[in-house]
C-alpha cells in the first residue's frame, strides 16, 4: 500500500463522493477510481458501498480508515521531526491532554519554551488517559498529561504541582446549587454522571462508601464537556474535577469529605525522541 493511495482513500472516505474527493486531491475522477479499485484488489476486500450519489465505508473500509489515519499521522510526524534547520531548534511536540485546571501549568511551560524556541510547534490532543496512553504506545503522541489514577509503570513521568479537587456539577436551579459542599447522602435519589474510566469509578465508589450501591448511575462519559452539556439539559449531577469556563448555567460544588487527585506528565521509557521533544522534556524536568 502506497502512502499516496492511503491519502486518496481517506479523502474519499471523508467526502463520501468521488467527484468532490478528486477535485480536492487535484486528480481526475477516473484516476482516483482506478487507484481505489487497485487498493481493493490488493487487499482482497471491498472497501466502499457504492451507489449513484454516495460512497460509504464497508466494515473492512472502516477498519482500514482507522489504520490509514494512524499510518498517515506517523508519516507526517516523522517528516516534521526530521525537517529541522541546522543550528535552530525546529520540529513538533505532540501532547495528549486530559481536561483539567492544572493544564494551565503545562500551558505556561509551552509558552515559555516557545519564547526561546519559536520554531517549535505544539499539537494538543484532548482525550482520556487511556486513549492518550494508547496513542503514546503507538508513537502518535510524544507526551501525555494524565489525570490519576493511572498506571504509568511503563513510562517516565513527573508529577504536577497542582492537585485536582472533585465536586458536583449541577444546574443553578438544582436543589444542591445553594450548598457550600455536597455530601454522599445529598445525592441519594439523584441521577449521577461520572467518567467512564475504571479508576474514576473506583474513586467515586470509595467516596460514597456503602451508599454507592444505592446510587442511580445514569451516564458515564469520557470528556467533561459532554458531561456538562448533559447536566445543563437536566440529565443529573456530574461528579468531576473542577473546570474553568463550565458554563453560566452550571455550578461546581466541592465534595465533602474532600476528594482530590493528582496528575502527571509522562513519556515513553527509552524512546529515541527528536531534538524538539527531548529539549521540551528537559525543560519540563527543570521547571515543574
Amino acid at each position: 500500500m502506497e502512502l499516496r493511495v492511503l491519502r486518496y482513500f481517506l479523502m474519499v472516505a471523508r467526502e463520501e463522493n468521488i467527484t468532490r474527493a478528486a477535485g480536492l486531491l487535484h486528480v481526475t475522477q477516473p484516476t482516483l477510481s482506478r487507484q481505489l479499485m487497485q487498493l481493493e484488489e490488493e487487499l482482497g476486500v471491498k472497501l466502499f458501498h457504492r451507489n449513484k450519489y454516495r460512497m460509504t465505508l464497508t466494515e473492512e473500509g472502516m477498519l482500514l480508515k482507522q489504520r490509514a489515519q494512524e499510518i498517515v499521522a506517523l508519516s507526517d510526524k516523522a517528516k516534521a521531526e526530521l525537517s529541522r534547520s541546522e543550528g535552530d531548534l525546529t520540529g513538533a511536540v505532540s501532547i495528549g491532554c486530559a481536561e483539567a485546571r492544572s493544564f494551565s501549568v503545562l500551558a505556561e511551560q509551552i509558552v515559555a519554551f516557545r519564547t526561546v524556541h519559536p520554531r517549535v510547534r505544539f499539537h494538543i490532543y484532548s482525550a482520556t488517559a487511556d486513549d492518550v496512553k494508547d496513542r503514546m504506545e503507538k508513537g502518535l503522541l510524544d507526551i501525555g498529561f494524565l489525570i490519576e489514577p493511572v498506571d504509568v509503570s511503563r513510562f517516565s513521568f513527573i508529577r504536577m504541582p497542582v492537585r485536582e479537587r472533585y465536586g458536583a456539577l449541577v444546574r443553578r436551579d438544582s436543589p444542591l446549587a445553594e450548598k457550600e459542599a455536597v455530601h454522599p447522602q445529598d445525592l441519594l435519589g439523584m441521577p449521577i454522571l461520572f467518567g467512564n474510566r475504571d479508576g474514576v469509578r473506583d474513586e467515586i465508589a470509595g467516596w460514597f462508601g456503602d451508599l454507592f450501591d444505592s446510587m442511580e448511575v445514569a451516564v458515564r462519559y469520557n470528556l467533561i464537556r459532554n458531561g456538562a452539556a448533559l447536566v445543563e439539559k437536566g440529565a443529573g449531577v456530574a461528579l468531576t474535577i473542577d473546570q474553568d469556563n463550565i458554563g453560566e448555567n452550571l455550578r461546581f460544588i466541592p465534595l465533602s469529605p474532600a476528594l482530590e487527585i493528582g496528575s502527571v506528565l509522562a513519556w515513553k521509557n527509552l524512546q529515541a525522541y527528536p531534538p524538539a521533544v527531548r529539549c521540551f522534556i528537559e525543560h519540563l524536568k527543570n521547571t515543574i
